[in-house]
């Protein structure tokens, strides 16, 4: 697979994202505030083909807000860390998702405190 992945270096908020079949946000939303992960996700949504995926790995806080507490604990550090950031629920991922566009979306938990949530174009 070592030749079928990029590296695209660049401003993820001013320049475009790469068009891939593929594209992966590993612990980026979280440091954003919502109105910039909504734009995040529709550019990825942009530069994906029809049935290409984004990946978002994260310590995502499972719905109900009661099992997760390294993913509690993540947001309160983003909230503390930064301007308006904030760790999300699946739930929350998702809905923002399918608001840019997506028509599938899905939570894929991981070992230890994270999941990624997939979205489908």
């Amino acid at each position: 697979l070592a030749e079928r992945l990029k590296f695209h270096p660049g401003n993820f908020m001013e320049d475009p994202l790469p068009e891939a079949e593929v594209l992966l946000m590993g612990h980026i939303l979280h440091d954003w505030d919502l109105a910039q992960k909504k734009q995040l996700l529709a550019k990825a949504y942009a530069a994906l083909p029809k049935g290409g995926a984004l990946i978002v790995h994260e310590a995502i806080i499972d719905d109900e807000r009661r099992s997760n507490a390294f993913g509690l604990l993540m947001s309160l550090n983003m909230l503390i860390e930064t301007t308006g950031g904030f760790d999300f629920t699946g739930a929350d991922c998702i809905g923002w998702m399918k608001e840019v566009g997506f028509k599938e979306a899905y939570v894929e938990p991981l070992s230890g405190p994270d999941s990624m949530v997939v979205g489908i174009k």
